[in-house]
């Protein structure tokens, strides 16, 4: 069976969701984005609920959607994921877009581009497992130098590491934010958020690009993330209620914790996948 019998055999394993008269529009909705009525709902709540973490502490869509979103339709990752965040970091950056360092997402930029590079390179030539545990193992040792006080200043040099390293882990595991997000972790929350989100956003283009180049894009992978805009538009909303507690002291460690999160998250996947 070839790979689109095998998507529409997973598309229909459950069968065809009722929806009243919907019946019609949902059926070939699912079979377009290849996944079960379970599978649907599953992605967009996750959607929905990582969109919240990020509009709330700046990163943090894909540490939450992309393993689901691996379990219900593997063939969307890592581009459907890095799509579907397409909108999550302009609504953030518009937000709060008079708190953007912009001389940071100048040099994150700059950063980022060999890490994109390397990335899509690494892509086409590594084993997912291997691609896993290094980029895993990484988060988790910056997590660990951040938890015990060791702090970097934030410069052209620390912003332009921090676009490379996240440039390379975006483009790889579809999960960028905690370089960034470390570097930044004890400036106020509106900075953290409006300036990952202008980060991310550029970042998020050339990693597109990147894969697109060596023939990781499809249409499929558009439609995937389209359909879920409407779950990161209301997650992007909700967040904005968080803000005020997040920013009276809790949005440090909350972005440890969601780094760490990620990183064992992404080594897991390594080893449960080898």
């Amino acid at each position: 069976m070839g790979a689109a019998g095998a998507r529409r055999t997973r598309s229909r394993a459950l069968g065809p969701l009722r929806v009243g008269g919907l019946d019609g529009l949902v059926d070939p909705l699912l079979e377009a984005l290849d996944v079960t009525p379970l599978g649907f709902v599953a992605i967009f709540v996750s959607v929905f609920a990582g969109a919240f973490v990020q509009g709330s502490i700046g990163f943090g869509l894909n540490l939450v959607a992309a393993p689901v979103i691996v379990v219900f339709a593997p063939d969307a990752v890592p581009a459907a994921s890095i799509i579907l965040a397409l909108p999550m970091t302009l609504g953030s950056a518009l937000r709060e877009r008079t708190h953007i360092d912009h001389a940071a997402v100048a040099w994150t930029t700059l950063g980022r581009l060999p890490g994109v590079l390397l990335g899509a390179w690494l892509v086409s030539r590594l084993a997912p497992e291997a691609l896993s545990l290094m980029i895993g193992g990484i988060v988790v040792l910056a997590v660990v130098m951040s938890a015990v006080s060791i702090s970097i200043s934030i410069d052209r040099r620390s912003q332009a590491a921090a676009g490379f390293l996240g440039g390379l882990m975006g483009t790889t595991s579809s999960v960028g934010g905690p370089p960034m997000a470390l570097l930044y972790q004890h400036e106020p929350g509106p900075t953290v958020r409006s300036t990952l989100g202008a980060t991310f956003m550029v970042g998020i283009a050339c990693s597109l690009l990147a894969l697109g180049v060596v023939g990781e894009v499809s249409a499929f992978h558009w439609r995937f993330g389209a359909t879920m805009v409407p779950a990161v538009l209301l997650g992007l909303f909700a967040s904005r209620f968080a803000h005020a507690r997040l920013d009276a002291g809790w949005l440090r460690p909350c972005v440890l914790a969601f780094s760490a999160l990620a990183g064992i998250g992404v080594v897991a996947r390594g080893l449960f996948s080898t």
